[in-house]
């Protein structure tokens, strides 16, 4: 009877034990590589936008807006030269059109683009964007761009204040430009593939090559360099190895490296940063000055006079109580943050420590001061 009872009890947990998710461990390869020739490539273009509720550039002083104004009315056969002086309008913006064309773009196809006020427009929401040629870095356009543009931007003004939600001088069209000529570019016409890691390591590179080949077998991969990792093709289909090799998980490394922006107060360190032993003493000497002064009045009926009394205190902290704590060698990156956070250091204060163990030679990681 007890063996027919774990038979039951086996059949029943199956399918709840085949619907648990596998944990997989590391990262995939399109998540930290990619694949030469797959990539996008930047478009920039200049244009007008019109049918701006008086928030335009001003036509006097955006002499490149005037110009444009009159070059695009003289195409569409308007004569504007002998009333040049007279164009006073501020419905329009000259704007910089940017976009990125993303890899394998056909013929046709439809791309977002960003726009952005490029004189002294104070808002550019709900205006037209005309006609603007995107081009790439060899001069040729791969897109043309128009639509109604939208910010998201709030902005309104009184006679003594104004509020502005967002930035009004620049938005975005989605699906604004139509792709009119794709960039040429063969995938699989080459016998190999190309990965470049986008953080160069020698031992990511390695690991990334180790799992091709043994997915694959021996001798397909190889690390060429820190970032590069090449894949014979070896008679298989480019496109089907690609989707293979993307899903393929390795455990990236990563330098020692401590980050630290000290406009921001930001401190970011790496898990592999270690400590050698060392002993950190923080403190401060403040002194604060408060002035109370009292007013002294005359009795009455007398001939005195009101007087000030200043009343000075002076109070001095040299923060006596912060002991010099003491960080044992190989200590990880929970044990120093314990550390600091132990003494009552703020971000600003474990700034200048940091510097200082690096300049003790105690801190075993690359510091970078942005």
């Amino acid at each position: 009877m007890r063996p027919l009872l774990v038979l039951l009890l086996l059949l029943l947990a199956g399918p709840a034990l085949a619907q648990r998710p596998i944990v997989d461990i590391g990262v995939r390869v399109k998540d930290i590589a990619d694949i030469e020739g797959v990539r996008d490539n930047q478009l920039v273009g200049y244009g007008l936008v019109v049918g701006l509720p008086g928030t335009g550039d001003r036509l006097r002083t955006s002499v490149f807006t005037r110009q444009s104004l009159i070059g695009m009315l003289e195409r569409l056969g308007v004569n504007t030269r002998d009333q040049e002086q007279r164009l006073e309008t501020k419905n329009v913006a000259a704007v910089m059109v940017t976009a990125n064309l993303p890899a394998y773009a056909r013929s046709g196809g439809r791309i977002d683009v960003a726009v952005s006020a490029l004189g002294d427009a104070t808002n550019i929401s709900g205006g037209t964007l005309l006609v603007t040629p995107l081009l790439a870095a060899d001069g040729e356009a791969y897109a043309v761009a128009q639509g109604a543009l939208s910010t998201g931007a709030i902005a309104a003004r009184g006679a003594a204040t104004s509020v502005t939600r967002n930035v009004p001088t620049s938005g975005r069209i989605a699906n604004g430009a139509v792709v009119e000529r794709e960039v040429p570019f063969k995938f699989g016409s080459k016998p190999q593939l190309r990965l470049a890691l986008r953080n160069p390591d020698f031992t990511t590179a390695r690991r990334v090559a180790m799992a091709i080949n043994r997915a694959f077998g021996g001798g397909n991969a190889a690390a060429t360099d820190p970032r590069t990792v090449v894949v014979s093709l070896a008679g298989r289909e480019p496109v089907g190895l690609a989707a293979e090799i993307e899903q393929l998980r390795v455990e990236p490394d990563s330098p020692a490296k401590v980050v630290i922006e000290e406009s921001s107060g930001t401190i970011v360190m790496g898990a592999n940063v270690r400590v050698s032993t060392v002993a950190i003493a923080q403190g401060n000497l403040t002194i604060r000055v408060t002035e109370t002064p009292l007013v002294s009045q005359p009795g009455p009926l007398s001939n005195g006079q009101t007087a000030v009394v200043p009343r000075t205190n002076v109070e001095v902290d040299d923060q006596a109580e912060r002991r010099m704590a003491v960080l044992r060698g190989g200590v990880t990156l929970q044990d120093l943050v314990a550390g600091l956070n132990a003494l009552g250091v703020g971000p600003r204060d474990m700034i200048s420590i940091l510097q200082t163990i690096k300049a003790a030679g105690a801190l075993q990681a690359d510091l970078e001061l942005r």
